[in-house]
């Protein structure tokens, strides 16, 4: 596991100049883009205005990144942190652009209307006029997908850690902190259906073609979550076969193999944790008994969590077969709405599954929601361990799968009145 894979100081002059000009070049290339990937027929006005508006969130971003890299003596405000390579972000980031590359691929080929284009001289040639200007709206759409799904995905992490966040508001708009799968997934969906609106194209139509990219992009999230040693299991029983282990700051090493000085978030988390375990059944205490070790001594003596189930490759796993299985099922679909349905069903069911194996209890739980509401009478009812401790994404999990059900029923049955199938009338 590797939590950072390099690590960029900037103390020199020469490295602080050589940084601004990679941040200039970057913002004047998002730019650029924005000014080519206009429509057709789009007017010199249009250009424009779209360049400076990717030009303008591109400045933004490169500005928050000059600020917590940069020392304060190269930019005001600057904290001098260096630019540290998580594996985490690479591989977030890698999988968002795969994702939209290829939902662009699918929304030409979903939307190709190909008409015969005349040469003047009694040829010509068939011309897709349709499927290249939805690949580019597709691609526009990524990046409200983006700005909606980091939203979303943050508000949903300060909400599950509200008892945190109350005590210093401000640290809600830190660099600091967390984001959350469905709360990314809840800003995005939001942000698609807003676009879809604005831009006159069938929401659940568009869905149908972009949401299996989004399995395809966490499979890759996932594992940057494995690197990271973030949403880790549960204590695994001792003589499992597939278990982890996450190093703290004394072993993490970078790529090169020097300490990279940050020890994984399971580290972390157990190091601070009071509960106690029986090595040999993995079962977790909250009272010392016979045979049982203090989780933070042991995490504090070995230099690694301890031995866990690793739900980020099997959540990585089951969102690459979901990707593959409805990008296959698209070739019977019978109308719009159909994979999107599919797909909140089968990741429901899968994100469930997953959740089962969970360890960390900082993603959210209705032990920690009845906490943090006062109920502490009630929440002692309801064990950390507890089956019926249900944590927040199993909550959404059911709202999902109860949603994806629904409309795919009301999809059919519309399909089936439209086609007269429909319920026969009873007689006067």
């Amino acid at each position: 596991m590797l939590p950072v894979l390099v690590h960029f100081t900037f103390t020199s002059l020469g490295s602080q100049l050589l940084l601004y000009g990679v941040a200039l070049a970057v913002v004047a290339s998002i730019a650029l883009n924005g000014w080519k990937g206009a429509p057709a027929g789009a007017s010199q006005q249009d250009r424009l205005m779209r360049a400076l508006m990717y030009g303008g969130v591109g400045a933004g971003l490169a500005f928050v990144g000059l600020r917590y890299a940069l020392p304060e003596s190269a930019i005001p405000g600057g904290r001098g942190e260096g630019l540290p390579v998580h594996t985490y972000g690479l591989l977030l980031a890698t999988g968002f652009l795969l994702a939209a590359s290829v939902a662009g691929r699918l929304a030409q080929d979903e939307w190709r209307r190909l008409e015969w284009v005349g040469d003047g001289k009694g040829g010509g040639q068939w011309v897709d006029t349709e499927g290249p200007r939805k690949r580019e709206q597709v691609m526009d759409l990524s990046l409200w997908v983006l700005v909606g799904g980091l939203v979303g995905s943050r508000l949903l992490f300060v909400l599950v850690n509200w008892q945190e966040y109350a005590k210093n508001l401000s640290s809600v708009f830190s660099l600091g902190g967390g984001l959350v799968f469905y709360g990314g997934l809840i800003g995005a969906a939001v942000a698609a259906f807003l676009f879809s609106r604005r831009n006159g194209m069938d929401f659940l139509r568009l869905a149908d073609v972009a949401i299996p990219t989004v399995s395809l992009g966490q499979s890759l999230g996932r594992l940057g979550c494995f690197s990271a040693g973030c949403c880790w299991g549960d204590v695994a029983a001792a003589g499992t076969r597939f278990m982890a282990h996450f190093p703290g700051a004394g072993l993490a090493k970078d790529l090169f193999g020097r300490l990279g000085g940050t020890a994984s978030l399971a580290f972390q988390s157990q190091a601070r944790d009071t509960r106690y375990v029986v090595e040999a059944t993995g079962e977790v205490l909250h009272h010392a008994a016979p045979g049982a070790v203090r989780i933070s001594e042991w995490v504090a003596s070995h230099g690694t969590t301890l031995p866990v189930y690793p739900t980020q490759i099997y959540e990585s796993l089951g969102q690459l077969l979901l990707f593959m299985g409805l990008l296959y099922a698209r070739r019977f679909r019978r109308f719009h709405g159909q994979i999107f349905s599919l797909w909140l069903m089968a990741y429901a069911v899968l994100r469930t599954s997953v959740e089962l194996f969970r360890g960390d209890v900082e993603r959210g739980t209705l032990h920690g929601l009845l906490e943090s509401l006062g109920a502490h009478g009630l929440a002692d009812a309801v064990p950390l361990e507890a089956w019926y401790n249900i944590s927040t994404s199993q909550f959404i999990s059911l709202c999902m799968f109860t949603f994806g059900a629904i409309l795919l029923y009301r999809r059919i049955r519309q399909g089936s009145e439209a086609a007269g199938v429909g319920p026969t009338p009873s007689p006067a």
